[in-house]
């Protein structure tokens, strides 16, 4: 298989301008201090590091840091999963900046449904349970290459929050992840949503991302990631890639800990 090397270095702003960060207002829905902030013209979301809270199973390091570290992974790929994202200064101290996504709010790429309406194609079943009011409903997400590639991202970064939510939705039809402080951890954290191709075999442009991704690892892309996150997190995402391409298929749940994220949306 042939591939072409990554340049994380080289990797522009993404269309993130220069300029002032002016705050617009926050968005209170997150459970860390997140921001909408305008830079010119241009809408981004803003999460200062003074903002987070401690977290007694991700202690070391930044959530922003690891947003920063998802976005260079996503670059890599070339599969432009997580928007355009940096750490830079803000009005409240340096934190992630990231591109502004306008989703389409009549597109859900991953829904809890009655039982009784689980489409017969284009979804993956995730699995059953109980409403609040007892009745039987499913979590599913749609059977797309977008949705497939977020998938393999979440296993290589080691993704322990892929909520519905965090599944933006683009008019175009491709899908944007968002949220990815909680991964890289070195113990294995994964918690998605996105189950549904569980251990059916990766395709050829997944294994080609996943070469590229390899390659750019020994590169300019371990350099970067080291101002990011920790050694020992650079090599559990080496030691997931490596094995992710030696079995080639999307791997299961592990351990005990729950193979979901809570709440799934």
């Amino acid at each position: 298989m042939t591939v072409a090397p990554s340049e994380p270095d080289s990797v522009a702003r993404g269309g993130v301008p220069d300029g002032d960060l002016e705050l617009v207002g926050r968005i209170t829905t997150a459970s860390n201090a997140t921001f909408l902030g305008r830079i010119d013209d241009t809408e981004v979301v803003y999460k200062p590091v003074r903002g987070e809270s401690p977290l007694w199973d991700f202690p070391d390091g930044t959530l922003a840091g690891r947003e920063v570290a998802a976005f260079l992974v996503s670059e890599a790929l070339g599969w432009n999963v997580v928007p355009p994202t940096l750490l830079r200064d803000g009005p409240l101290g340096p934190g992630m900046v990231q591109l502004w996504q306008n989703a389409d709010p009549e597109q859900d790429a991953v829904d809890l449904v009655d039982a009784d309406d689980v489409p017969e194609s284009g979804w993956r079943p995730v699995f059953e349970g109980r409403d609040e009011e007892g009745r039987a409903v499913v979590l599913l997400h749609e059977d797309s290459a977008a949705l497939r590639r977020m998938a393999v991202f979440d296993v290589i970064v080691n993704n322990a929050d892929r909520k519905g939510g965090h599944v933006l939705a683009m008019p175009d039809g491709h899908r944007h992840g968002v949220d990815h402080g909680l991964a890289f951890h070195q113990d294995h954290k994964l918690r998605t949503v996105l189950w549904g191709w569980l251990d059916e075999p990766l395709d050829s442009a997944e294994l080609e991302g996943l070469a590229r991704l390899r390659l750019a690892l020994t590169g300019g892309l371990g350099e970067a990631l080291e101002a990011h996150i920790l050694p020992a997190e650079i090599e559990a995402l080496e030691r997931r890639c490596d094995r992710l391409e030696r079995e080639a298929r999307f791997p299961g749940p592990e351990g005990d800990m729950p193979a979901v994220p809570w709440p799934l949306f």
